[in-house]
């Protein structure tokens, strides 16, 4: 959902200014216990204005939502960019420190992520956490496909299985990052940047044993493959 013209034509620091006290209140308190009032309170405009910008708190927190993808999406256009020529595996890495720094700098718009994830009441629930990951597959997709046509992965490899657990393992890596429960001792949470790196290297090297692709030696047979890019030779 798009905001109405009469938010469309505000000028650029008013428009800021209300999404940054729309994200905040949101991502204090959810969608159910977020305050409008708070929120005009805090811009200095009346409550009547708001609606007329966004209709409603769900048509608010619609246009949060989707001010939150095309932030990601921004980050993952950064990513793909810089990393077009590396192989699949550096590309997975790239991904998730890319999504840690995402952390860092919106630290708030994970916050209202995390509270759809936590809070069952929390409305249009299923349909915002589909959108994230089918985002989510659109963007590694290509990356799988790319790398079973360059050899990177099993040639075997099912593409939409590998999407669901890469989906899967970035989406947990970043919870736990920010959540200290769901790290379960893996000391990913708030860890400095050079610990972090190697969490991620770690993680890259397991799907590199799970994922990479088999050339045979020489010899040929069982014992004499290799694992590309594995500690299995």
């Amino acid at each position: 959902m798009a905001p109405r013209d009469t938010f469309n034509k505000l000028d650029e620091s008013k428009k800021s200014k209300i999404l940054d006290a729309a994200v905040d209140e949101f991502s204090r308190h959810g969608f159910r216990q977020a305050s409008v009032n708070r929120m005009v309170e805090r811009i200095g405009i009346a409550k009547g204005s708001l609606f007329q910008y966004f209709g409603t708190k769900e048509g608010l927190f619609r246009v949060i939502f989707n001010y939150a993808v095309e932030l990601v999406r921004q980050s993952l256009r950064q990513v793909k960019k810089e990393t077009a020529g590396a192989d699949f595996f550096e590309r997975i890495k790239e991904s998730l420190l890319a999504g840690t720094r995402f952390i860092q700098r919106h630290p708030r718009v994970y916050r209202i992520y995390l509270k759809m994830i936590f809070q069952e009441d929390f409305p249009l629930r299923t349909e915002f956490l589909q959108q994230v990951h089918l985002f989510s597959a659109e963007y590694l997709r290509p990356v799988v496909e790319a790398g079973i046509e360059r050899g990177e992965l099993r040639a075997d490899t099912d593409v939409e299985m590998a999407v669901f657990v890469l989906d899967a393992l970035m989406d947990r890596f970043l919870q736990a990052y920010c959540v200290p429960f769901l790290d379960a001792g893996a000391s990913i949470y708030q860890a400095p940047a050079e610990e972090l790196e190697h969490k991620v290297d770690e993680c890259v090297k397991l799907l590199r044993m799970g994922m990479g692709a088999r050339l045979s030696a020489c010899t040929g047979g069982p014992a004499g493959q290799k694992y590309v890019g594995s500690t299995l030779f």
